[in-house]
């Protein structure tokens, strides 16, 4: 799991993947989190992933209007933190 965050802070879209994927079916030792999910499949896209696109849209419908902007905030100050590292 530290190596998918580390990898998915340098912005490797296959690593943000893969964390999206932990948190929708709460593997390698994550609970799931949808929010967490959206977050980290949101960020896979802006990384280039096309099927990052359809697993984001596939985990929004089973989630709340509220839990939805709950993961572009998250998303956005993820970004916002790596562009801060990177300055």
């Amino acid at each position: 799991m530290d190596d998918r965050l580390a990898d998915a802070a340098r912005g490797d879209g296959d690593a943000a993947y893969d964390l999206g994927i932990c948190y929708q079916t709460g593997t390698a030792g994550v609970a799931v989190d949808l929010i967490e999910a959206h977050k980290w499949f949101n960020l896979a896209a802006v990384a280039g992933m096309v099927a990052a696109q359809d697993a984001r849209a596939e985990v929004a419908s089973a989630m709340s209007a509220r839990q939805i902007a709950a993961a572009q905030a998250a998303a956005r100050a993820w970004l916002g933190s790596m562009q801060q590292r990177a300055a």
